[in-house]
């Protein structure tokens, strides 16, 4: 049950949010989203956008811990999960943590680095643990990955696998500001940085316990048949290899109540499920080879599916 203490809470974090991000509201909520939904975001932008400034003031704003890692070809899974250093003094190995041991982990150009490395953090996504030399160790409540990757620049990076996309519960961009946002960030940026400024408006413990109240949205039968058709329309589109999986509609169905909760209701209502689908499966859908020599996109599929198929008529 979502009451007016989870909802004025997640207002104040998307507003202290917006004390150093200018405009993108819609990226902002979309982070927001997939922080309640128990899931992690991929975020494909060229350099300079304020991606790295927007994952920092999500951590500052949940007073969450926070680490960087910048994604290299020689970037070794080690250097993400930690490892195991022999102590002379007690004869014994002891667990170094790495950076993944974290809230908020900005995993930065993560296509840059090669697929061993990437799948290091499968395990940390997945079930929020991460194992070294046989040992497992549990990560912090909340764990939330923002990872990004240019869209431009191809020569020196390793496409993500398919594996490793369907971990992200959504893909989105912040894209470059208006005109007058990019006069608000002028101002907003002219004498300091709003980032050291920023205080936290929650705890950790508070998204844990709006992820719990996330879990008690209202899914109606209608809505749920509504998420497997669009999911499975995916599977049978002409242009599509591969569609969804399962994970993808479990995704859009948790994504859809974590809008609900940010948006204080107790159900999803159908707009919820046709806005969220393209970021949360387009990613997820691998066409046909010549379909993508046509110019073809997962995203324009998705409209084309979000306008044939037939919507319920009622969700609470």
């Amino acid at each position: 049950m979502v009451n007016a203490l989870d909802f004025s809470l997640c207002d104040r974090i998307m507003k202290n949010i917006s004390r150093v991000i200018v405009g993108k509201h819609d990226t902002i909520e979309l982070l927001m989203v997939a922080l309640l939904a128990e899931g992690h975001v991929l975020l494909e932008d060229v350099p300079g956008v304020a991606k790295t400034l927007l994952a920092k003031s999500l951590a500052k704003s949940i007073g969450g811990s926070f680490h960087r890692v910048q994604f290299t070809p020689d970037l070794l899974p080690a250097d993400i999960t930690g490892f195991n250093i022999y102590d002379q003094k007690t004869c014994r190995f002891a667990f170094h943590a790495g950076p993944v041991i974290t809230n908020v982990l900005l995993a930065d150009e993560i296509n840059r680095t090669i697929p061993r490395t990437q799948s290091s953090l499968l395990e940390c996504m997945e079930e929020r643990q991460v194992t070294v030399d046989g040992q497992t160790h549990l990560l912090p409540a909340p764990f939330f990955v923002m990872a990004t990757q240019n869209p431009i620049e191809l020569e020196g990076t390793f496409p993500l696998p398919e594996a490793q996309l369907d971990r992200f519960l959504l893909k989105t961009r912040l894209g470059y500001p208006d005109r007058h946002e990019e006069i608000r960030i002028l101002e907003r940026f002219r004498e300091f940085d709003p980032l050291e400024r920023l205080n936290a408006v929650a705890t950790p413990d508070d998204i844990t316990t709006l992820q719990q109240a996330r879990r008690n949205i209202l899914v109606s039968e209608p809505v749920r048949d509504y998420i497997a058709d669009m999911v499975r329309a995916t599977r049978d589109h002409p242009a599509i290899r591969y569609g969804a999986s399962p994970r993808g509609a479990l995704g859009l169905m948790r994504a859809a109540q974590a809008l609900a909760t940010l948006r204080g209701r107790e159900y999803i209502l159908p707009d919820e499920i046709k806005y969220l689908a393209g970021p949360v499966l387009a990613h997820r859908l691998i066409l046909k080879e010549e379909e993508r020599l046509r110019g073809e996109s997962p995203d324009r599929i998705i409209e084309e599916l979000i306008g044939r198929i037939p919507v319920p008529g009622a969700a609470g």
